[in-house]
């Protein structure tokens, strides 16, 4: 159980506090990949909870508040985990739009090109309001995900004293 926890819960932690300094780097490429490793650890550690339920079972403690209380905050963290998972696809969206669409400056890598009044690229029927709208949009997303893998941390913590400081009498 507390291997199970270590190595799954650690390093989906350490991912999901990760996502919001790529998400204002625009590093599509990475905020992809941490979102993998969220998923892949969201689930493995699902493993630490079946494994507690077992050790649980096995030594008659489901009578315990702390055991209660543990099982309850692994839960909201899961759930929180899941809301993560969602915004993190979100601004993968939104920050792979915002690139299609460029910079929002009318201009395509080095090469610049003419621009209408409103700052869209000519010839672009997408107006330059759009690559904002989505950097928002991922700005937003990373503020989520920022205050809610916070929380996420907390809750571990909070787990963690449990078992430690009831394990241990």
């Amino acid at each position: 159980h507390v291997v199970a926890a270590i190595f799954t819960i650690g390093p989906g932690t350490a991912a999901i506090m990760s996502t919001p300094r790529y998400i204002r780097k625009r590093n599509t490429v990475v905020v992809g990949y941490l979102y993998r490793i969220t998923r892949i650890y969201a689930l493995a550690s699902l493993l630490a909870l079946i494994l507690g339920l077992v050790i649980t079972q096995l030594l008659h403690l489901f009578s315990k508040p702390w055991v209660s209380a543990s099982i309850t905050l692994y839960v909201v963290a899961f759930v929180l985990l899941v809301l993560i998972m969602r915004d993190q696809r979100k601004a993968i969206a939104a920050l792979a739009a915002a690139e299609r669409l460029g910079d929002g400056t009318g201009r395509s890598g080095e090469a610049e090109t003419a621009t209408t009044q409103d700052g869209a690229p000519a010839g672009s029927d997408q107006p330059a309001t759009t690559v904002v709208g989505e950097l928002k949009t991922a700005a937003i997303e990373r503020g989520r995900i920022a205050s809610m893998s916070g929380i996420v941390a907390l809750i571990w913590l909070a787990v963690i004293a449990a078992m430690v400081w009831n394990g241990s009498s």
